[in-house]
This record gives structure tokens, sequence and C-alpha cells, in this order.
């Protein structure tokens, strides 16, 4: 499927700009698929819990990660296919899949942008939602008219969509999942991407 007939499907439009901006497509993956695809990759990746330093103290990161070069052979197979569907659906042949493991309400992100020294230029970020439907907070980082709000959006990520966003919208625009005092269940996100050398990172 090209990346024409993709958008076909009307996404909601968040965002433009010339690389096309930050998109929003539910169901790119039927349910089936992407329960599936969520538990085989749940159960494959060896996640990592990572400490990091804040202030004046080493802090738990709120959430499991994991990441493959697409190239590798140790890719699980439903990953493999996951990057096969994403790649064909998108027109954009990826070689890296991070992945960040949401196990409740207290794991989140904070507002973020992607590090463009590690994506090629004029490549987007795909994120592939699987699990439980989680909270993203889009921000702008700047008004885009002077004088007025900085732009704000607060999507439901539901399993099975994807999320697009241009490399160039890194530069204007923060994302980010926050936490929920109301229970929610586990969440796999598979952010694609094209990386100047995927076994780095």
């Amino acid at each position: 499927m090209s990346q024409n007939a993709l958008f076909a499907a009307e996404p909601r439009v968040l965002a433009e700009d010339a690389e096309g901006g930050i998109r929003y497509l539910p169901d790119a993956v039927d349910a089936a698929c992407a329960s599936r695809w969520f538990e085989q990759i749940r159960d494959a990746v060896g996640w990592h819990a990572q400490r990091r330093p804040m202030y004046d103290r080493v802090v738990d990161v709120p959430r499991l990660t994991g990441g493959f070069a697409l190239a590798s052979p140790s890719l699980p197979d439903a990953l493999r296919e996951a990057a096969c569907a994403v790649g064909e659906a998108t027109g954009v042949e990826f070689n890296h899949v991070g992945l960040n493991y949401y196990r409740d309400g207290r794991d989140s992100v904070a507002p973020h942008n992607d590090k463009l020294h590690g994506i090629v230029p004029g490549h987007p970020i795909v994120l592939l939602s699987l699990g439980a439907a989680r909270r993203m907070d889009i921000r702008e980082k700047q008004p885009s008219v002077a004088g007025g709000k900085r732009r704000a959006w607060r999507l439901d990520l539901e399993p099975g969509s994807l999320l697009v966003m241009s490399h160039a919208s890194q530069l204007h625009f923060d994302h980010g999942i926050p936490k929920l005092a109301t229970p929610v269940g586990p969440r796999i996100s598979c952010a694609f991407r094209v990386r100047p050398d995927p076994g780095r990172w």
C-alpha cells in the first residue's frame, strides 16, 4: 500500500509542513493482528529497566525499553511483520525500531522531541500503538502566530493506530505520554525510524 493509499483513509491531520506534518491514523492494523503482535512482542523482547540522573539523585525510567535494527537476525517475527506493514503503508524503508513498554498508568514519558541527529533528514518517525489505548499530549514549542497561543492536542492512541510525525515537526512540537491516576492496561509503542547507523541504537 502506498503512502497516498494510507492517507486516503482520512487521517486526523494535526499539523502541516512540507514533509507531511503530524497525522494520526486509527485502525491502520486490524484488532486481531494488533492484539497478536502485542502479545508476541511483549513476550519476545528482552525488556530493559533503565535509571537516569535527575537533579541530585538517580531515578528509575518509568517504562521498559528495547530496540532493534530491522536487519538484525534477532528481530522477533512479530516486529518483522509490523515493520513490513508500516513500511508498505507509508512508503518508507525504515531500518530501526525503538520500543517502549508502558506497564500501567504509572509508566510515562516526559514531553520531548526526537533527537534529530539520530534520524536521517526528511524521513518520518512512525509510532505503532499496541495494547491498551494511552493518551499522548502534543504541544507546539512556540506559537505559530505572533501573539497567539501554542497549539496543543490530547490524542488517545488506539491499538493498531499509526502516528506519523515528520522530521521537521520535531523542531516545532513536543510529545509525551503522561502518568494516569485511573487504571489502564499495558501498551507497547513501536517507533519506526530511519537511522544513519541503526546498529548504534
